[in-house]
């Protein structure tokens, strides 16, 4: 993973509003993730097209005062990854 590369999310998982838990949820085959909402601002973002510098770029610009996220969101990104919601391809 870098900067360069496209976040996606993995066949058979996605993220959605989950009412009945009052938060944003990644559902996959197995269950279900409920996520705060620094994960879910993040993972909106993940739309297979937008490489990584864009959702930082795009996060820098929505939450200027955390003076950066970059490495936070990398971190998390890496997490998701481990956690097997997501996985990256190089962009085309």
């Amino acid at each position: 993973m870098n900067e360069n590369s496209i976040a996606v999310f993995r066949r058979g998982y996605r993220m959605q509003w989950e009412a009945a838990q009052d938060t944003h949820v990644v559902l996959y085959p197995e269950g279900m993730a409920k996520l705060n909402e620094t994960a879910a601002a993040i993972l909106e973002l993940v739309d297979g097209k937008q490489d990584i510098a864009a959702i930082i770029a795009t996060l820098d610009s929505r939450f200027p005062e955390a003076g950066g996220v970059g490495p936070d969101v990398l971190e998390f990104l890496q997490s998701a990854y481990e956690q097997k919601w997501i996985q990256f391809r190089d962009p085309a």
